[in-house]
């Protein structure tokens, strides 16, 4: 059965503007607690002044918050402090539903996740949701607050190790990521081109092979699927490297002797030359051997990724040619 907000939806500013039952218990310091009526201001209004605080309502009757609760625990947990999760039972605690209601938070339907910080309400997140769905969420609120998530941090770093040439230091980033966000498309990613930079295509495809199914066509893994094709298919052409360069200074109108030295050049690591051999390929014949060159361009382009000092300069010169 689907659980449907209706459209008296809270805007962000809206305090909530309870007043606290007298006697109240407070327990601030736990990242994760249940509360009712009488514990509603301490653990959720006055712990937001602090940090953002989740509010999870929830009925024994719901099947689908039954589903969306832990993965709301999990995905708190993996926050690391920087947001609260408090679960409240509205079947136990109708006046407090009733209550809410009234200062803009009508709990028409459930499972409803309430953000709060700074005593006022910022978002919702309504239905049972994929994890993928509910980190978003926790990452946006997090980051309304100034502050970062262990696995954005993490991310930044393994990103920063791998663009550095620090491979090895990169693959154990991102395997700390995964094991704290499983379903993080940039995470397996990042870990299939930290394995081919270290020339371990088993272990890069048995990462690949690993790669949930539901991410497959995210573009950080069809590009790290992208570069760990061309590795493969560039690693002996490499080797020939010095030999294709002869070819082509001796018979320079050879186009496929050119094809063949820009994958040598890229196989070796001499990315922006291998762009301008395929760019000379296209300049002097574009739809030679059916557009093989610039089609070979654009994998280098997917395999590189969008950050990648040859990209730009790269795909520039494509764009003058084509447009020209």
């Amino acid at each position: 059965m689907d659980y449907i907000i209706g459209q008296n939806r809270p805007q962000p500013g809206n305090d909530a503007g309870l007043t606290p039952s007298p006697g109240a218990p407070g327990t601030q310091g736990a990242l994760i607690v249940d509360a009712d009526q009488r514990s509603f201001m301490p653990e959720v209004l006055e712990a937001s002044r602090q940090l953002p605080v989740l509010v999870d309502f929830w009925a024994p009757w719901c099947g689908p918050c039954k589903q969306l609760t832990p993965v709301l625990e999990r995905a708190v947990t993996a926050a690391g402090g920087r947001v609260k999760l408090v679960k409240v039972d509205i079947e136990a605690n109708a006046a407090l539903a009733a209550q809410l209601a009234q200062v803009g938070l009508p709990i028409q339907s459930i499972p409803l996740v309430a953000a709060f910080y700074k005593g006022q309400i910022v978002d919702i997140l309504q239905g049972a949701q994929p994890e993928s769905e509910v980190r978003r969420f926790i990452e946006q609120i997090v980051k309304a607050t100034g502050a970062t998530l262990p696995s954005a941090d993490i991310l930044a770093a393994a990103s920063a190790a791998l663009q550095e040439g620090q491979a090895e230091e990169a693959a154990g980033l991102f395997a700390s990521l995964l094991e704290i966000e499983p379903e993080n498309p940039e995470g397996w990613g990042g870990m299939i081109r930290a394995l081919t930079a270290l020339g371990d295509d088993e272990g890069a495809d048995e990462a690949l092979s690993q790669v949930p199914p539901k991410l497959a066509e995210h573009p950080a893994v069809t590009g790290a699927r992208a570069a760990l094709a061309l590795h493969k298919e560039s690693h002996q052409a490499a080797s020939a490297l010095d030999g294709l360069r002869a070819e082509c200074a001796a018979s320079p109108d050879d186009l496929a002797l050119r094809f063949r030295l820009a994958g040598a050049l890229n196989g070796a690591g001499h990315k922006s030359e291998a762009a301008d051999t395929l760019l000379a390929i296209i300049k002097q014949d574009r739809e030679w051997n059916d557009g093989a060159a610039r089609a070979e361009l654009l994998r280098f382009f997917e395999a590189w990724g969008n950050t990648d000092p040859a990209t730009l300069p790269a795909r520039r010169k494509l764009s003058a040619l084509l447009f020209s």
